[in-house]
């Protein structure tokens, strides 16, 4: 297996589908630990499509410390360290810059995926081909961000969507573009442009070297870089929980497509995911068609 790190965000609360969690579940779970589609969890279902790429050592899930009823059992086959703790939710940005800490312990030239754990994807095999070909394109431009964008098979309003710009020429196996513009829930009339005109979804899906994403993260938002310090000051000590919780404390939420992407793009870049069904199980309607689509019916708890 190559030498690969990645991430997967599990910290979220799921409000959104709380009244639908708590019917499948009978308890107040967020949806990552629920079988909203198929036998396994999302967060299962997340992991394994991870390990297609990444070995275990090398994965690391970052949760949110109120959830720990449900994320220790759903994380008790993996190493020691590899679950990342927050003790609050704060936003995507904290969430991967606390875990890039992590890994820049263990493997700070490791190209480094970034998965959010509330996708369907059809073909997880499919779906990973193309992170591989994101991991060749970081390897051989290492100032690169690359997002996976999807293919759209309708004008959704509730996504956020890239409009791709200049091909950039390279070695690997699918056409990586830079970013145009990014559209955060576009009107209808703007994503029905976007669709026709070769918009694709921003699947958050995220590929970049260890030490970009990080450089990204400090040239958008260098305060949170700042407060992080009490923290890399103490990683891996019995001190640690103790300063993330002061840390933690302080700190606004912060989203990273959205305070971090959308106001440095100049390094970022799009690859284009056609073929493979995708949808981002965040909100009651979209999981509804993604059931209808699949053949999948819900049990209760």
């Amino acid at each position: 297996m190559s030498a690969y790190s990645g991430i997967i965000l599990a910290g979220g609360d799921g409000t959104r589908l709380r009244a639908l969690t708590r019917r499948l579940a009978g308890d107040e779970r967020p949806k990552q630990f629920c079988r909203i589609i198929g036998g396994d969890t999302l967060l299962d279902q997340t992991r394994r499509r991870a390990r297609l790429l990444i070995g275990p050592e090398r994965l690391l899930t970052v949760v949110t410390r109120h959830h720990e009823r449900f994320y220790v059992p759903a994380l008790a086959d993996t190493p020691p360290r590899s679950t990342v703790a927050q003790p609050e939710n704060r936003g995507t940005a904290p969430a991967v810059l606390y875990a890039l800490t992590r890994l820049g312990a263990i493997a700070p030239a490791d190209p480094v995926v970034v998965l959010p754990s509330d996708h369907h994807v059809s073909d997880d095999e499919a779906f990973m081909a193309r992170v591989d070909g994101a991991l060749e394109a970081v390897r051989a431009r290492p100032d690169l961000v690359v997002l996976l964008g999807i293919a759209p098979d309708r004008p959704e309003v509730e996504y956020g969507w890239i409009e791709p710009a200049e091909l950039i020429l390279g070695d690997w196996p699918w056409p990586i573009n830079r970013i145009g513009r990014f559209w955060e829930k576009p009107p209808l009339a703007v994503a029905r442009r976007l669709e026709d005109a070769g918009g694709l979804w921003n699947s958050f899906v995220t590929v970049a070297q260890l030490s970009t994403l990080e450089r990204l993260i400090h040239r958008a938002k260098p305060e949170l870089q700042e407060m992080f310090a009490p923290i890399r000051a103490r990683l891996g000590t019995p001190w640690e929980d103790e300063a993330a919780r002061a840390v933690y404390r302080r700190l606004p939420s912060v989203d990273l497509s959205r305070h971090v992407f959308q106001v440095r793009s100049e390094n970022l870049a799009v690859l284009a995911v056609t073929g493979i069904g995708w949808n981002d199980l965040g909100d009651p309607a979209r999981v509804r068609a993604t059931q209808e689509r699949i053949g999948w019916h819900l049990a209760s708890a």
